[in-house]
């Protein structure tokens, strides 16, 4: 298998946090997203990943760096999803590619949907899911037929941000400049050539907003025994007080009566003593 992650998003709705930090390096209980994407995608037999970084793109090579899987590619403008797709065209043997948003966090069964890839015989194969807020897929059995406002007999469904390509496809990309890969997919989709996997049930969040990256932790949190993820190499001092659910990094420093609830403090932040802090990212 052999695949792309898409790294290289400004992030522009999770400022000021992206402005220090890249979206996939957020990290999800004090472990950074691309690491948890990339480790997925060796676990389904993946032998190579394209990772393409622009914002912040030092901070991607870095991430990767002791990744022999990985080829990184750098990119001096922002290239788009099917932009970035078109450059790497070359890292890729023939046969499906499989793409994944970097800013997700998913169970999502990969190996299954290379299966429902090969089975269905189309040129992609989306990932799909019934998720209200971003059902934007048109869709008619175990095909896409666009995007949009649905029509008699539609379906409308969610993207994940997982699908496969047929390598040839990529071609039909513009060979430079920005381009959105779900252009491409609907003009596909009107000539039948766009299946689909439904993966209702799987666990799926992005992380967008900074509401969508807090709501991520309490999901994976909040039902836990131990609702706190805590670094051994964080330090807490006295009579600081964890409440609800949250995450604090390696070289974290909380203060003395600090009360914190509903947080996620990133390594190496310093919160003062008696601080009371409550739904806030915490950055160095």
């Amino acid at each position: 298998m052999q695949a792309m992650l898409l790294a290289a998003g400004f992030g522009t709705r999770l400022r000021p946090y992206t402005l220090v930090r890249p979206k996939p390096l957020f990290p999800v209980c004090n472990v950074p997203l691309l690491h948890i994407l990339l480790d997925k995608l060796a676990a389904a037999g993946c032998r190579k990943t394209v990772v393409n970084g622009c914002h912040l793109a030092e901070q991607i090579a870095a991430a990767v760096r002791g990744r022999p899987e990985v080829i990184l590619q750098r990119e001096e403008d922002i290239l788009g999803t099917g932009g970035g797709l078109r450059l790497a065209l070359p890292q890729f043997e023939d046969g499906p590619v499989l793409v994944m948003n970097g800013d997700i966090y998913h169970d999502i069964a990969l190996p299954a949907l290379l299966v429902a890839h090969a089975a269905g015989g189309h040129a992609v194969t989306m990932a799909l899911h019934d998720c209200p807020r971003f059902n934007t897929v048109r869709t008619r059995g175990s095909r896409v037929c666009g995007f949009g406002q649905a029509e008699a007999g539609e379906t409308l469904l969610a993207f994940t941000g997982i699908h496969v390509v047929e390598r040839e496809v990529l071609r039909q990309i513009p060979a430079a400049g920005f381009f959105h890969i779900i252009d491409l997919y609907a003009r596909l989709a009107e000539a039948g050539q766009v299946g689909l996997l439904r993966v209702d049930g799987s666990f799926w969040q992005d992380i967008g907003t900074p509401a969508d990256y807090l709501d991520l932790h309490r999901r994976l949190l909040a039902d836990k025994t131990s609702s706190w993820v805590i670094s051994s190499q964080a330090v807490a001092g006295n009579g600081a007080v964890f409440r609800d659910w949250g995450a604090v990094g390696p070289g974290a420093v909380i203060g003395a009566g600090a009360q914190l609830a509903r947080c996620v403090v990133w390594e190496n932040a310093v919160i003062p003593p008696g601080a009371k802090l409550a739904d806030q990212i915490v950055l160095p």
